[in-house]
């Protein structure tokens, strides 16, 4: 038994994190999950929001966008339209699109096409900025 499995976080232009990791929590679509070493095979659709993750350099957090993790062979594999570490964001860059998103969803109905993706970009700009330590 292993007391800890490879983290790799991808978007289609990098590669976020690829570390090993004690435990990871992850914000699915049907609700958080935990994955610890030598977890069965798994996969599951991700919201936006903060995966956390805790290895040998301590607890760390990045914020993801929509995506996909996948759990096989202690390996985890999270693939995502963006991720932003804590080191990657720009706070005054994130706060202003937090308030442009918000400014959006005020003048829109929830049966507007343009809605689910103001929201999206709200939950976007919160998770970057939770990872920041402002939220």
């Amino acid at each position: 038994m292993s007391d800890r499995f490879q983290l790799r976080v991808v978007t289609p232009t990098s590669e976020a994190v690829n570390e090993e990791v004690f435990e990871v929590t992850a914000p699915g679509t049907m609700g958080e999950f935990g994955i610890l070493p030598d977890h069965a095979a798994f996969l599951s659709s991700l919201e936006v929001g903060r995966l956390q993750y805790r290895g040998p350099s301590g607890e760390n957090q990045v914020a993801i966008r929509e995506g996909f993790a996948e759990v096989s062979d202690n390996v985890m594999t999270v693939l995502s339209e963006a991720a932003a570490t804590k080191a990657d964001i720009d706070m005054e860059e994130a706060t202003a699109q937090l308030q442009e998103a918000k400014r959006k969803l005020e003048d829109l109905s929830t049966f507007d096409p343009e809605f689910a993706e103001a929201q999206a970009d709200m939950h976007w700009a919160e998770a970057r900025l939770a990872v920041a330590g402002i939220r």
